[in-house]
């Protein structure tokens, strides 16, 4: 790959592929969780900082190893049954999780703003499924035309709600006191409860900061630039994330915050009136819908690659792609399948926090490459080297397996759940090259 990405493209991209539509939702989540305005704040800024440092530690892979994708890294460093394993969780539990729990929350909001009664809600997320599905089957030239009209649609909600939230938050004159100091929990908290439920909740919103790892082969002065993207890109994310929910918690009482999703829909109505929150409301919805088309395209093409490399049941079939479009007709089947068992059996916060805990098991080990190559292969040419090494890769490491060990602590049915679907691809895999060889 050339290297022609300048520092302001790269940050850009940092910024444009990790924001999105977490932050509207997930307030209702922590400040269940935390139960006091601090604590939630707080949350955020941790969430934030174990992902820049886990962004900066994972880039010094993706700049050295001359292969592309997690996937890979994880083969070369701890042997293919890994790689598999981490395609394997991809398509059975991220994408799908992702675009059942967006689509989920895409069909809270759409019922709310249409006073359409709450029960169909599911109904309507299976829709907007099976919709993007068939605009996604029928062709190439109108799926690159509708995706055309997806990426302006994808900019502009998302930078529209979020600056007219925080703005008219900061300057609203009737704010409700929304204490950031002394750092505390609410009654019935645990301190060490109310950080690791908070701060899985919260890392949802920053999933997509691995993609800038793919920067690191691209950008011209990746020893320079890539880290200053990454720092300043996602310390802007973390600052915007930041100030959006202080404005929930100053529009409206942490009581009525508690687990509602429909809080960005209550705020936007109270602080712009009916038309304004409804118009606001409007922008998060096709912000939503970007992101959720933005998964299932990515997601469809996991289990292409993996049967690419005949490593599932019926590779033929789920490796070949439509002649006419290029789409992975199958993938996209087993993908969507999926996610739609997850809308009818999950909900919003259950599947988020499913995918949260799985993936970063995988970004944990990926952080502990690291230190393993600079051991294993010291003379391995490095064009980006993580900056404060150890100290960043330990952040990251530490951060990771704090957030595995206590989910499984906290919230053991949901990490036996994701564990247990990840690991089912173990007989899958050894069948798989038992068969192979």
């Amino acid at each position: 790959m050339k290297r022609q990405i300048s520092f302001g493209q790269a940050l850009a991209t940092v910024v444009g592929s990790v924001i999105g539509a977490g932050v509207f939702f997930k307030i209702g989540t922590i400040t269940a969780q935390t139960g006091s305005t601090s604590m939630t704040l707080f949350v955020w800024i941790l969430a934030g900082i174990i992902s820049i440092a886990s962004g900066l530690t994972i880039s010094e892979i993706a700049a050295s190893l001359k292969i592309n994708g997690a996937i890979k890294y994880l083969d070369y460093t701890y042997g293919r049954v890994w790689g598999f394993l981490f395609g394997w969780a991809q398509m059975i539990v991220y994408f799908p999780a992702q675009i059942g729990a967006l689509s989920s929350i895409f069909g809270v909001q759409f019922v709310s703003l249409f006073g359409i009664k709450a029960r169909y809600s599911n109904l309507i997320a299976i829709l907007l499924v099976l919709f993007l599905l068939g605009i996604n089957l029928i062709g190439t030239k109108f799926s690159s035309k509708m995706q055309s009209v997806i990426t302006i649609l994808k900019i502009i909600p998302k930078i529209i709600p979020i600056a007219l939230i925080i703005i008219w938050g900061l300057f609203n004159p009737a704010k409700i006191p929304a204490p950031i100091i002394p750092l505390t929990v609410g009654t019935g908290h645990s301190f060490p409860t109310a950080i690791s439920q908070g701060l899985l909740s919260a890392l949802f919103a920053f999933e997509g900061w691995i993609v800038v790892t793919n920067l690191a082969n691209e950008v011209k002065n990746p020893e320079k630039d890539l880290s200053r993207a990454i720092i300043l890109g996602l310390s802007a994310i973390t600052l915007i994330y930041v100030l959006i929910n202080y404005t929930f918690m100053t529009v409206l009482p942490i009581d009525q915050l508690t687990n509602n999703n429909n809080a960005a829909f209550q705020a936007s109505m109270k602080l712009f009136g009916q038309f304004g929150g409804k118009l606001v409301t409007v922008g998060i919805l096709i912000s939503v819908y970007g992101a959720v088309n933005a998964f299932m395209l990515t997601g469809m093409r996991t289990p292409y690659i993996l049967a690419q490399d005949n490593l599932l049941p019926f590779s033929n079939k789920i490796g070949k792609a439509n002649i006419h479009t290029g789409v992975p007709v199958v993938g996209a089947f087993i993908v969507d399948a999926i996610a739609i068992v997850m809308i009818l059996l999950g909900n919003f916060t259950v599947l988020t926090d499913m995918l949260v805990f799985v993936m970063w098991t995988f970004n944990t080990m990926l952080s502990v490459a690291v230190i393993i190559l600079r051991k294993r292969e010291p003379e391995l040419k490095r064009p980006f080297k993580v900056p404060w090494y150890p100290i960043i890769p330990i952040i990251s490491v530490i951060g990771g397996i704090f957030i595995v060990v206590s989910t499984i602590i906290n919230q053991f049915v949901l990490s036996i759940i994701g564990i247990g679907l990840t690991l089912l691809g173990l007989p899958i895999y050894y069948y798989m090259q038992k068969k192979n060889n």
